[in-house]
């Protein structure tokens, strides 16, 4: 128990430096949609609860669920909003709560793109290109404008101003998971032949331009990370690990701290991104009597497929992160059991243990390792929490055992 407590503390537990911000160990809530705010995207008391406990439960580092930067690109029914200044003090409240407690919060900042419905964006989805239909809310997006481009830019920097006025303490961009960023990077959401796409440094100048406006928004000294697919999974060709490889290490190139590393995309192929049981029954619930029979036999032919097994980004995480120097990265995916954690940092594959569904049923999970009390997270993975934001319900651990876990939390 001793040697197991020295590893830990010397390991987990040590402080690390993110571009000036001094975090006091190495655990991270990896952003979690929390369908927690209002319709109209202000923070409410539900969402502060749920940092705050974050927090209490010393959690390193806070980032929440991602924040749309533009009314266009609202991805879900209660999601949290950063897309003008009268989100600012609903936003702060969420920063104090988490500071007051000990901890450090990064806003994580997102546009949907094609990955919405005109009913949430109010207007027709946008993408860097047309084609198709969106699998989820079957609407046809329109290829973006010039106009609509550098509109998006500019929203991210005025998003990013905002989050530091809030006081946030750092920021994230969201180039994965099939949202705006991603998708200007993705062979397969990019078929443009402008200066916008055809080439994978066309692909890359949207996100360029992304971090160049962000930059200009914010204080020099503020921390800048990114997460970034390593694999789209896709229909057709999309991003794999060579491809994420050199966004990488041109991300690093202009200025971006940290990384961490995903696949898979929200609407394409959700099962990548959070492997596990599907629970069909869950996730059709909320659905139409008409969308219900297809919804079923589609999500029928995933069980079985996508069986957990812990570090399961970070194959492709070994193969990146030579091409980004000095930048930190954090390690996400089936992260579960303490030995696991204390190799992956101890041979040097990353810097950070980030994690999503384990701090939905045991937000106190980091002060419990701390304590000796557990050496692994009590999440069996079986994505019902994730099923209930596919119905816009706030997130939650639905396991049954749930409520003994959280009676047991302080």
């Amino acid at each position: 128990m001793k040697i197991r407590m020295v590893g830990v503390m010397l390991v987990l537990f040590s402080p690390i430096n993110i571009a000036g911000l001094e975090l006091k160990n190495r655990f991270v809530h990896s952003a979690t949609q929390e369908s927690m705010a209002t319709e109209d995207g202000y923070v409410t008391d539900e969402l502060v609860k749920r940092y705050t406990a974050l927090a209490k439960g010393e959690v390193g580092l806070i980032i929440p669920g991602d924040l749309y930067v533009h009314s266009s690109g609202r991805s879900r029914l209660r999601q949290t909003g950063i897309h003008n200044d009268e989100m600012i003090p609903g936003l702060s409240r969420l920063v104090k709560a988490v500071h007051e407690n000990g901890g450090k919060i990064i806003f994580q900042l997102s546009h949907a793109g094609r990955q919405t419905s005109k009913k949430l964006a109010g207007r027709t989805p946008l993408g860097p290109s047309s084609f198709g239909r969106d699998p989820v809310y079957l609407e046809k997006p329109r290829e973006m404008t010039e106009e609509d481009i550098h509109e998006t830019i500019d929203a991210f920097g005025k998003a990013a101003r905002r989050a530091i006025e809030a006081g946030a303490d750092g920021i994230r961009l969201h180039a994965a998971h099939g949202y705006l960023i991603n998708q200007f990077l993705s062979p397969y959401f990019n078929r443009r032949e402008d200066a916008w796409g055809g080439s994978a440094e066309n692909r890359f100048r949207y996100a360029a331009e992304v971090v160049a406006q962000v930059k200009r928004s914010v204080p020099d000294d503020t921390p800048l990370l990114a997460k970034l697919n390593v694999h789209d999974h896709t229909p057709g060709p999309g991003i794999t690990p060579p491809l994420a490889q050199y966004y990488a290490g041109r991300l690093a190139d202009l200025g971006v701290h940290g990384f961490e590393f995903s696949s898979g995309s929200s609407h394409y192929s959700f099962m990548n991104m959070c492997r596990g049981d599907v629970p069909v029954k869950e996730i059709v619930s909320g659905r139409s009597f008409w969308e219900k029979p297809v919804a079923t036999i589609k999500l029928s032919q995933l069980v079985g497929k996508f069986d957990l097994y812990e570090g399961y980004h970070l194959d492709a995480t070994k193969l990146i992160r030579p091409a980004v120097g000095s930048a930190l990265i954090f390690l996400v995916g089936g992260m579960r059991t303490v030995a696991f954690m204390l190799e992956a940092l101890m041979n040097g594959y990353g810097d950070f243990i980030s994690m999503s569904r384990p701090f939905i049923r045991e937000p106190y999970l980091v002060k419990h390792i701390l304590e000796g009390r557990t050496d692994q997270a009590s999440c069996v993975s079986c994505n019902k929490c994730l099923a209930r934001l596919a119905n816009n319900q706030p997130v939650k651990c639905d396991y049954k055992p749930a409520d003994k876990v959280a009676a047991s939390q302080p």
